[in-house]
């Protein structure tokens, strides 16, 4: 903040920062935590706490296990608040759930999908629209995750399914408007309004991702703090993300993360992507089943590909090896602290680790084998890139004109919540409800 930022300006700001932290932080740090970490005075948090109560933003409960004295509080999500509502869809299902500040997720619906992009998007835009039109002006936002890579804000193409150039917010008809790089913020802090060109609050997020679970992993897993570092997705192929700062590099159009489509496993494989010798070719799903003889492609065959995991150790060990391999080019190319496998990596490191470790070292350059960066799961699991949708809708949101748009638009009847739905089927079958 400068000299010339004005009393009002200070308090948005001040605003938008404790909101942040109890997002952050989980919603788990008391307010006289939050008031140290944020160097607030303790009147000064006071005030703000109060307000954002008013609002309908923030909600303090006594912290757990306090027993004698006036009870310590934690401030946490208004319990009707605003929602984040996220989505995943893979190449087989998707999910859908209501994401509140803090980060606790309650799953609203999971689908399985016959692979086309209407039969896919189509009910998953229905669903949303059902849920918005139930949660009214709560709803500050809409993040869907997509398998494979996104063009120009809402352009995917995902090569096993046949998708070209499929327009993503017009099948889920989402409202008009230019989509939100995930991970960048939609403002600088302390701006009162957008830069120009950038996404309002309530724009759609639409993403890949690879990129969105590594987002979710700087935010909420190994990735944290950690400066340079690389996020592997691992489902029915892989795709993967360099992550500076805590924000994946999205590339020039927003199609990056595609890691999984160079040639760095010694593979010759046509892929359906159009390119010859894919890394991706050799490592996932498709790749399991492809080993065993098993019919692979186009979404198919999941609970096949996950008894492979479980019983075949010849086929998850040259999975391994094949990640293993193309980790280390990208090592010796990007110089990583730490690089995360999320998805199947996380069983493939658990299964195959010493494979998957004796395939990369031969692959580094002394100096990295001298220091090699951390190989690690994913802190977050099969959850990561819902959690990214998430966090790109609460980055619009928790700024200045985000929360002056909730102030206008959060009408007093809007007091309908979240309700845990039941959830019959699922081919996620590693998707469990928070």
């Amino acid at each position: 903040m400068n000299g010339a930022t004005t009393s009002g300006e200070l308090r948005a700001h001040n605003r938008v920062r404790l909101l942040r932290a109890v997002h952050d932080s989980g919603a788990v740090r008391t307010r006289s935590q939050l008031t140290r970490d944020l160097r607030l005075a303790r009147g000064t948090a006071s005030v703000l706490v109060a307000g954002l109560a008013e609002a309908g933003l923030l909600h303090e409960e006594p912290a757990p296990g306090h027993a004698r004295g006036r009870p310590t509080q934690v401030p946490g999500p208004h319990p009707h608040g605003p929602v984040a509502l996220a989505a995943d869809v893979r190449e087989d299902a998707w999910e859908l759930a209501a994401c509140e500040l803090g980060g606790r997720v309650t799953v609203l619906d999971v689908r399985p999908h016959d692979g086309t992009p209407q039969g896919t998007l189509g009910p998953l835009g229905e669903a949303v629209a059902a849920h918005r039109r139930r949660l009214g002006h709560r709803v500050v936002g809409v993040g869907v995750a997509l398998a494979g890579p996104i063009r120009h804000g809402g352009l995917v193409d995902i090569a096993h399914l046949g998708w070209r150039s499929v327009d993503v917010p017009a099948l889920l008809n989402l409202p008009d408007g230019p989509a939100a790089q995930p991970g960048a913020p939609a403002f600088e802090p302390g701006e009162t309004g957008a830069r120009p060109g950038e996404p309002r609050p309530g724009t759609p997020v639409i993403g890949n991702d690879t990129v969105l679970a590594a987002l979710a992993e700087a935010r909420r897993g190994h990735l944290r703090d950690v400066r340079v570092g690389l996020h592997l997705h691992v489902d029915f192929d892989l795709g993967g993300v360099l992550v500076v700062d805590g924000r994946p590099v999205p590339g020039a159009s927003g199609a990056g993360a595609e890691f999984g489509h160079m040639p760095l496993s010694g593979g010759d494989r046509p892929c359906p992507c159009g390119a010859t010798g894919c890394w991706g070719m050799d490592v996932g799903a498709n790749a399991l089943l492809r080993d065993v003889g098993l019919a692979h492609g186009g979404g198919r065959g999941r609970e096949q590909a996950e008894r492979v995991l479980a019983t075949n150790g010849e086929a998850v060990e040259a999975n391994a090896r094949a990640l293993g391999r193309g980790v280390a080019a990208l090592v010796n190319a990007h110089d990583p602290e730490v690089v995360t496998l999320s998805g199947h990596g996380v069983e493939l490191l658990q299964r195959a680790g010493q494979a998957l470790m004796a395939a990369c070292e031969p692959g580094l350059m002394a100096i990295r084998r001298d220091r090699p960066p951390r190989i690690e799961g994913s802190a977050l699991g099969w959850r990561g890139s819902l959690l990214g949708a998430m966090e790109s809708v609460f980055d619009q949101f928790l700024t200045p004109e985000g929360l002056e748009l909730w102030r206008k638009n959060h009408p007093d009847q809007a007091r309908d919540t979240p309700d845990r739905q039941s959830v019959t089927y699922s081919t996620l079958a590693r998707h469990k409800p928070l």
